[in-house]
């Protein structure tokens, strides 16, 4: 099936990202937008444009019935949900080809699969990805629970088996804790998944923060395109994604690529994902996949040279990957800081009129991002209001290339987090690469001593 056009369930840098390769491809772009993005850069730019709903997500990016009639009023023959809001909503994808649109996306029984945690673990087991020690399944009591705790050795984490962002998660240091923070994790996930299923695995002390990006065609045909480092995280909130990874080997790579590449060529997996692991002292623990494009997919672009939203269109269209395994070269590195509209040390939520707008240039920095001077940044959404990508032939200097970029980005009249990337560019253990998932909320808490 030939895509003619796309529309983008979707706003912000990423729906621009999703516009500019459908144009690139020739395919004409339908942006959809709540009345709080009527002036966003992805509405302006975009072939049609549909007004869905009022600001709330809830009543316009998340609004299923309002997106399919957009998609029929402009005449689409695809949706494309770029990551968040409905890009990994099983139902969504099943009612989108219901329509006889073409989903930009895995198969919906994937997205099903890898949503639920427990069975995602279950189905990363038997597709032979190296796993957490845990429970097998969902823990039911107590009881079971601390049978489970006692084999795999204090301390354990209690996850939420449709949790995520380090909602539901809970830290048992020894037995005597176990029952009342699994009655907490219980109730988080309860309150924000609606859904009180917990397991239970081995609490690995100071791991990093790695993650495989695969990409396959649903025939059966599977790659993967390297891996990132995103170990440099705030409330398990990624905040700067390098690759390659300045701890992995040329060999680890090669091993763990060819590992995952099996395991989604034997799922049937089709479009892009990332398969995610913890690893430390040399070895991998898979704790989830995403089935959507990442927010840090430019770094693995920037490396390898794959356009990974056309690449996901022309599988959507049932073409074959466009790369082998053995075309794919890894050249160089590159990093990128997730710019937020934000207090750099506190955190608190900067929305309001941008002033000033400079976007960094050079060879090799792009900007993916939908801000221009005058434009008001909205309340209701995301903070991150820019992405940060820069190439260099070294980590060295791509390290200095990023300096230079940070120092040339101007963004007036709300404050962003561009100092906090600047002073993590000058700390040591950033530039040896000597850090772990724990490593940023350790050096801001000594900031606040």
């Amino acid at each position: 099936m030939a895509i003619s056009r796309i529309l983008i369930a979707n706003r912000g840098e990423i729906a621009l990202r999703i516009h500019r390769a459908a144009h690139e491809m020739g395919i004409e772009t339908v942006a959809v937008h709540s009345t709080a993005d009527a002036e966003a850069m992805h509405v302006r730019l975009a072939d049609h444009a549909v007004c869905i709903g009022p600001p709330s997500a809830t009543e316009s990016y998340l609004n299923t019935a309002a997106i399919i009639a957009a998609a029929e009023i402009t005449g689409a023959d695809a949706i494309h949900p770029g990551y968040g809001f409905l890009s990994e909503n099983a139902q969504f994808a099943e009612i989108v080809e219901a329509h006889g649109l073409a989903w930009i996306g895995p198969k919906p029984e994937h997205i099903r699969t890898m949503g639920d945690k427990v069975e995602a673990k279950r189905t990363a087991g038997a597709l032979g990805l190296p796993l957490v020690p845990g429970s097998a399944g969902a823990v039911e009591t107590v009881e079971e629970a601390a049978r489970v705790a006692e084999e795999i050795g204090y301390p354990v984490l209690v996850k939420a088996a449709s949790g995520g962002g380090g909602r539901g998660m809970k830290v048992v240091p020894g037995p005597d804790m176990l029952e009342s923070l699994i009655r907490q994790a219980k109730n988080e996930a309860k309150s924000a998944f609606g859904d009180d299923t917990v397991y239970l695995e081995k609490y690995l002390g100071n791991p990093r923060h790695i993650e495989f990006q695969v990409f396959g065609d649903g025939k059966g045909n599977a790659i993967h395109l390297g891996e990132r480092d995103c170990s440099l995280q705030r409330r398990h909130q990624k905040v700067l994604e390098e690759a390659p990874s300045p701890i992995l080997s040329e060999e680890d790579r090669s091993r763990m690529g060819g590992i995952v590449a099996k395991a989604m060529a034997d799922m049937g997996y089709r479009g892009a994902g990332t398969i995610e692991f913890l690893w430390e002292n040399g070895e991998f623990y898979f704790i989830e996949m995403n089935t959507r494009l990442q927010v840090e997919h430019p770094v693995t672009e920037a490396i390898t040279g794959v356009d990974l939203v056309r690449e996901q269109i022309r599988v959507a269209e049932g073409k074959p990957l466009s790369v082998t395994q053995d075309e794919i070269t890894f050249t160089g590195h590159a990093i990128e800081c997730r710019i937020n509209a934000e207090d750099p040390f506190t955190f608190a939520p900067s929305p309001g009129k941008v002033t000033a707008y400079h976007a960094a240039g050079g060879m090799h920095v792009r900007v993916d991002s939908g801000l221009y001077a005058g434009y008001s940044i909205p309340p209701y959404y995301d903070s991150m209001i820019a992405k940060l990508i820069v190439y260099g032939r070294t980590r060295e200097g791509c390290i200095m290339r990023l300096r230079r970029a940070l120092e040339e980005m101007v963004i007036e009249g709300v404050k962003t987090n561009i100092p906090l990337h600047n002073a993590l560019l000058h700390e040591d253990d950033v530039l040896s690469g000597n850090y772990s998932i724990k490593w940023l909320e350790d050096w801001l808490a000594r900031r606040d001593r």
